[in-house]
C-alpha cells in the first residue's frame, strides 16, 4: 500500500498517539465501574481495543482508497444517512439511552447515525461547492442549496434530541461555506438570523434551560444540575501540575459520572496534572494546525475542502468536549475524539481520519510534483491561500 507510506507522519502520529493515550485512560477510568456494573473490569477496555484494532483496519482501507472515490458514493451515502436517523425516530425501532433516542441496535454494535451523518455531510459539502464554485458567490448557489440539504439532516439529529451535535454541525457547515469562498456578506447574514433561532431552540426546552443555569451559577446549584462539572473540576484541581498518577484518579471511583466517556479529560487533568493536559491540547493542535496545511496543497478543491473539513469537525469535537469539562461550556455529553470510550463511534472516526490521510498522501505528492517541476503558480503548503476557493494573487 504505497499511499499509506505518503501519508503526512505528523498527522499519522498525533492520530496513533491519541488513540494509544486513550486505550491507557478507557481502561484506568472505567475499570472499577465496569466491575461495579458487569462484574469484569476488563469489560470496557476489551471492547475498546476491539473497535480501536477495527478502526485502525478501516483506517488503513479508507487511506488506501483514492479520496476522489468518494464522490460518486455522495448522494447514495447522504440518502442512507436520511433513512438512518429516520429509523432512529421510528418507535421501537431507536433505542434510547439518558433520555435521548440516538442509536440502533445490530446484535452487540450500537450504531449512531448521527456519528456517519458527520461523514455524510462534510462529504456532500465538499462534492456540492466544489460542482458549485463559478456561482459560489451568490445565495441561490453559494448557500441556499447546502442549508436545504444540511438543514433537514439538522432537523433530524435535533429531534432525537442532539443539540450538541446540532450546533457542531452547524458551525461546520458554516466553516467550510466560508473557506469555499461564499461571500462573508452573506453569511454574517444567515448567522444574525441563525443565531436567534438557535438561542430559541436551546432554551425551549426545561433541561437544557437547567444547564445554562448551572453553567452560569455550579456552585449553586452543585447538588443536581452542576454536580458533573464540580466534580470534574475538583479532578483538575486534586491533578495539580504533575498529576496523581495513572490509575490514581480518585474522581473515578463513582463520583464522577461518564468517567470513560463524557468527562474523561478531567480523569486525564487528575492523573497526569496540567502537564497532561497541555500535552492532549498540544497534539489535537498539532493535528489540526498540519492536516490544514497539508490539505490546502490538495490536488482539487474537492480534497482541500474535504480534508480540511474532516479535521476542522475533530477540532470542534474535542474544544467542546474540553470547554464542557473544564466548565468553560454549557454540560453536554460529547466524547473526546479517539480517547474517550467507544463503539461504532470510534471505528467512524477513524474512519474518516483515513480519509484525511489519503488527502495528505495526495497533497504531498501534488507538492513534490510541482517542486520538481519548478512550477511557478504553486501555491506552498498553503501559505498565502487564505480559504479553498480563493485564487491566489501573484
Amino acid at each position: 500500500m504505497k499511499t499509506l507510506r505518503e501519508v503526512d507522519p505528523g498527522v499519522l502520529a498525533c492520530i496513533l498517539l491519541l488513540l494509544a493515550l486513550g486505550v491507557a485512560m478507557v481502561y484506568s477510568a472505567g475499570a472499577i465501574y465496569a466491575a461495579d456494573v458487569w462484574g469484569d473490569e476488563m469489560h470496557y477496555i476489551r471492547r475498546h481495543v476491539v473497535f480501536a484494532v477495527a478502526g485502525l483496519v478501516t483506517l488503513s482501507v479508507t487511506a488506501s482508497v483514492p479520496y476522489q472515490a468518494w464522490k460518486p458514493w455522495t448522494y447514495p451515502l447522504f440518502g442512507v444517512v436520511v433513512v438512518l436517523l429516520i429509523l432512529v425516530l421510528v418507535p421501537g425501532i431507536g433505542t434510547t439511552m439518558g433520555g435521548a433516542t440516538r442509536w440502533l441496535n445490530f446484535g452487540p454494535v450500537h450504531l449512531q447515525p448521527s456519528e456517519l451523518a458527520k461523514l455524510s455531510l462534510v462529504t456532500y459539502l465538499a462534492y456540492s461547492l466544489e460542482k458549485k464554485q463559478s456561482h459560489i458567490e451568490t445565495f441561490s448557489v453559494g448557500i441556499l442549496p447546502h442549508l436545504v440539504f444540511a438543514g433537514f439532516v439538522l432537523l433530524l439529529i435535533l429531534a432525537e434530541p442532539d443539540f450538541g451535535t446540532t450546533m457542531t454541525v452547524s458551525a461546520l457547515l458554516f466553516v467550510m461555506l466560508f473557506v469555499a469562498g461564499v461571500r462573508l456578506t452573506h453569511l454574517v447574514g444567515l448567522m444574525a438570523v441563525g443565531a436567534p433561532v438557535a438561542w430559541i431552540v436551546l432554551m425551549g426546552a426545561a433541561y437544557r434551560r437547567a444547564r445554562i443555569t448551572a453553567f452560569l451559577d455550579p456552585w449553586a446549584n452543585q447538588a443536581d444540575g452542576a454536580f458533573q462539572l464540580i466534580q470534574s473540576l475538583l479532578g483538575f484541581s486534586a491533578g495539580g501540575v504533575t498529576g496523581a498518577g495513572l490509575g490514581e484518579s480518585s474522581q473515578k471511583l463513582f463520583f464522577l459520572p461518564s468517567a470513560h466517556t463524557d468527562f474523561i479529560f478531567s480523569v486525564i487533568g487528575e492523573e497526569f496534572g496540567l502537564i497532561g493536559v497541555v500535552v492532549v491540547v498540544l497534539l489535537f493542535a498539532v493535528f489540526v494546525y498540519r492536516s490544514v496545511r497539508v490539505c490546502a496543497d490538495a490536488p482539487d478543491l474537492f480534497g482541500r475542502l474535504l480534508g480540511m473539513g474532516l479535521s476542522i469537525l475533530i477540532a470542534m469535537q474535542a474544544s467542546i468536549h474540553m470547554g464542557v469539562v473544564l466548565g468553560l461550556l454549557p454540560t453536554k455529553g460529547l466524547t473526546l475524539p479517539l480517547i474517550s470510550y467507544g463503539g461504532s463511534s470510534l471505528v467512524l472516526t477513524l474512519a474518516m481520519l483515513g480519509i484525511l490521510l489519503n488527502v495528505t498522501a495526495q497533497a504531498r505528492r501534488e507538492t513534490v510534483l510541482a517542486d520538481r517541476a519548478g512550477d511557478p503558480a504553486r501555491v506552498a503548503s498553503g501559505r498565502r491561500r487564505v480559504r479553498a476557493g480563493a485564487v491566489p494573487s501573484p
